[in-house]
């Protein structure tokens, strides 16, 4: 019942990787050509759970990071939660959060009373 760390390079369309979420330690290698195709790659997916930008500039790797089609983006750092911040996808990868304010209120039953 192990599986060991695995890099799968050059996933293209058409791939079962390409596709699908994956979990576990496996990290699949998608070639972009420039910063647009990345976006565009980064986008072509039914999930959107969580993605990262890794840049030397911080202002251009947070422009991407807004656009991404994600319920979290992280610059310069993995995709992770933390208790005082909403987590949650979008897409395929949930509804909703868990954690932080929103998370608390998804506990909750709002009641809206109207009198007139």
């Amino acid at each position: 019942w192990f599986y060991a760390p695995t890099v799968l390079d050059a996933c293209a369309p058409g791939m079962p990787a390409y596709h699908e979420e994956l979990f576990g330690p496996v990290a699949a290698i998608i070639r972009a050509r420039d910063e647009a195709d990345a976006l565009r790659l980064a986008n072509d997916s039914d999930f959107g759970l969580g993605g990262s930008v890794w840049s030397q500039d911080r202002a251009r790797g947070e422009a991407l990071a807004r656009r991404m089609q994600c319920g979290c983006a992280f610059v310069n750092d993995m995709v992770k939660s933390d208790p005082r911040l909403p987590f949650g996808g979008i897409k395929n990868s949930g509804y909703g959060r868990e954690l932080g304010l929103l998370g608390i209120r998804s506990f909750c039953n709002a009641k809206t009373l109207c009198i007139q």
